[in-house]
């Protein structure tokens, strides 16, 4: 084992097991990890995966964007949320962390992860792409002729889309967006009016690249690159004729992004979200990142400005927005230098068509290593089929120019009844997502936004054919979104049915959102809110009684996090009980294992590797007759309380132990690419054992799966 770095977890040890005959509270805070603490420590372990030097060089670059990205999402919603719990107040997590102690914290660990990626770029990857012919060139090592041809492309290309501010009275702070690349520049002199030069702003546009490539038949290269932060601070004096230029530092701001909009109060949700996204990119500050070499006196100014502590300055030494670095990956064609092309299964319709393999039996698809093609698939048969006559479908995230979308739309123009449930607040893609319901409703598509107060992230398809014993419904349920992009590279899991039960229990949820239906009794569905978190604990209890019974209790679970207090409470309460209990968790967990007296049973990994890990799987071994069920819902308080969530059960006994196999047994034998999480918080990155044969879960599949 090789352990990370130390965590800043609160309190920084787990307690002590209690004494003969002592009571144990298993609400104490001493027993849960802090969520935004272990979700940072999430992108230590993505950036662990662009230092192994196993991974290909232009996979690593893209890894360390990767974890730069994330690190700006984190501060947009994670860090806005506690500062805003800060001044405004609220309950406090079940970890006990006040709101000052977090943000003290979360600074610590944050400012590591910074100083590790820009360490890890400038002194080992960076070098490393050079010595593979790829050079991202600084300002320090431009030639002559570079330089000479990259003033010409400021001039031509940059100069006439930049209006730079002078800061005086009649010209106060501009407005920054988030996550904008800005240069603050020094000024000597005095202008043609006779106005003394102090300070001013160079905004970058976003219609201006953000990566440039010089030709090879200047740069002598292929793949020279240099980044536009670095043109614009080297030939931001042509901005300023006449004055001297004493400085220019670039700096970024980043924002809270999260969308408050009360849904009780108003009318149209769509155009609510229309007027808070206008304003999203102006929101309150909750990040300052700046040139390392920036006087004290001009980020004190930039601070004050935006109204941020000295805990929320991050001085950077390298580019700001590091993770536009990832454009790279995609400008230079070298496969070598790449993980190795794979294909995915295709043709899961044994029969002509769809309907009739489907209707013979379940079909699985774990994706990527199934192509999405079958549920492409699918969708074109209903779209096109004379004896279809309804199709239902919830849309998360589809990306853009969905083929989804245009099979739906193809759909309703043949004369279908076609109803998409659209989540509009889905996290980045509220935009996106406005545009998708104005398309749909204007082909003739019935749009349904959901329900008021909980986001619709269920993942399901019900489709409705007049056959020749009378009407049958086909579904198709999964654990990641309808999103062919991210099919390829997130693991997730897919059930197309025509079991009745099952079936039945889709038309009744896709009655609920669509409609005002009362709660609904499902025959083998479980649903958040109403359903999922009590048959969880149901479950967990059940375990443990056996455990207590002197039976084998057994509980193993695949997601993407876990910090539901009740959830972790009976996990606890089932681990003192004897029952065995891994947990495959990749991101935050808030859950303490191997805690003596309490989590001595209780074991967590995280499988970091070439896909996004995404499927959630739970298995119960209900005294030999186990249960296995896929979900679109981690063990998160929002996800079983606040969200309409679904999860199904796999019960066909080929596809459960073939799911159980893929997605259980293998990532627990997983040697290569595992982390398990330790009782103080940190995590320890699992080798092979002396004598053992190093397993990846993910290379299994691909070289079992793909061709």
């Amino acid at each position: 084992m090789t352990k990370a770095q130390p965590p800043t977890s609160f309190p920084p040890q787990a307690p002590e097991a209690p004494g003969p005959g002592e009571a144990l509270d298993l609400d104490q805070p001493a027993l849960y990890l802090n969520r935004e603490l272990s979700q940072l420590e999430f992108n230590f372990r993505v950036l662990a995966q662009a230092m192994d030097e196993r991974v290909p060089i232009l996979e690593r670059l893209r890894y360390l964007c990767i974890s730069c990205t994330n690190l700006d999402e984190f501060f947009e919603i994670r860090v806005a949320a506690v500062r805003h719990q800060l001044q405004f107040g609220g309950p406090l997590s079940p970890d006990g962390l006040p709101p000052t102690l977090a943000m003290k914290a979360i600074h610590q660990r944050a400012a590591d992860l910074v100083e590790q990626q820009y360490r890890y770029w400038n002194d080992v990857l960076r070098p490393s792409l050079a010595d593979s012919g790829i050079r991202i060139l600084g300002p320090a090592a431009w030639n002559a002729r570079q330089k000479r041809w990259l003033q010409k492309y400021f001039r031509d290309e940059i100069l006439p889309v930049l209006s730079p501010l002078g800061l005086d009275p009649a010209h106060p702070f501009p407005r920054i967006l988030n996550k904008s690349l800005n240069i603050v520049v020094v000024l000597k002199g005095k202008d043609a009016f006779g106005r003394a030069g102090h300070l001013a702003i160079v905004r970058a546009p976003r219609s201006l690249p953000r990566i440039i490539q010089v030709p090879a038949s200047v740069s002598g290269g292929e793949h020279d690159f240099v980044l536009l932060s670095g043109v614009l601070s080297s030939f931001v004096d042509e901005l300023f004729p006449g004055m001297q230029v004493k400085g220019a530092y670039q700096f970024r701001v980043t924002r809270n992004s999260e969308l408050f909009v009360d849904e009780e109060e108003v009318e149209n949700l769509a155009h609510a979200l229309k007027d808070e996204l206008a304003g999203r990119g102006f929101r309150h500050a909750v990040r300052l990142e700046i040139a390392e070499n920036c006087p004290k006196a001009i980020t004190a100014e930039l601070l004050k400005n935006f109204e941020l502590p000295e805990t929320a300055l991050y001085r950077i030494n390298g580019p700001v927005n590091l993770n536009r670095v990832t454009q790279v990956y995609d400008l230079v064609d070298r496969p070598e230098l790449k993980f190795p092309p794979f294909k995915p299964r295709q043709n899961h319709f044994d029969a002509e068509s769809p309907f009739d393999t489907i209707r013979e039996g379940d079909v699985l698809l774990h994706h990527p290593f199934d192509s999405f093609s079958s549920v492409l698939e699918l969708l074109q048969q209903a779209a096109t089929d004379t004896n279809v006559l309804a199709i239902k479908q919830t849309l998360y995230r589809t990306g853009a120019d969905s083929p989804m979308v245009e099979k739906l739309i193809q759909a309703a123009r043949n004369g279908k009844d076609v109803t998409v449930v659209v989540e509009l607040r889905a996290r980045f893609d509220e935009e996106a997502n406005i545009r998708l319901a104005d398309q749909l409703q204007e082909a003739g598509v019935q749009v349904v936004y959901g329900v008021v107060g909980y986001k619709t992230h269920a993942k399901m398809m019900l489709i409705v054919r007049r056959e020749p014993g009378g009407l049958r419904r086909y579904a198709h349920l999964g654990t990641g979104n309808y999103h062919p992009g991210t099919a390829k590279v997130y693991t997730d899991i897919g059930l197309m049915t025509a079991r009745p039960t099952v079936t039945a229990d889709v038309h009744q949820l896709f009655q609920q959102l669509s409609g005002l239906a009362p709660l609904i009794k499902l025959n083998c569905l479980l649903q958040s809110p109403f359903t999922l978190h009590a048959g969880l604990l149901k479950r967990i209890a059940r375990e443990a009684a056996l455990a207590r019974s002197g039976k084998p209790g057994r509980i193993i679970a695949k997601l993407n996090a876990i910090n539901e207090a009740e959830v972790i409470h009976a996990l606890y309460d089932a681990s003192r009980a004897g029952v065995q209990i891994d947990l495959i968790v990749r991101g935050a967990c808030g859950l303490r294992p191997g805690v003596p007296g309490v989590s001595e049973n209780i074991r967590v990994r995280s499988i970091i590797g070439r896909f996004l890990e995404h499927s959630r799987v739970y298995f119960f071994g209900n005294e030999g007759k186990p249960e296995l069920f896929c979900s679109s819902a981690d063990w998160l308080e929002r996800n079983l309380l606040r969200r309409v969530e679904t999860c199904f059960p796999i019960l066909d006994p080929e596809l459960f132990a073939r799911v159980y196999e893929e997605e259980l047994a293998n990532y627990l034998a997983d040697n290569t690419h595992a982390w398990a999480l330790q009782p103080d918080g940190s995590y320890a990155r699992l080798e092979p054992e002396d004598g053992a044969m190093p397993h990846s879960a993910q290379q299994a599949l691909l070289a079992k799966l793909c061709n």
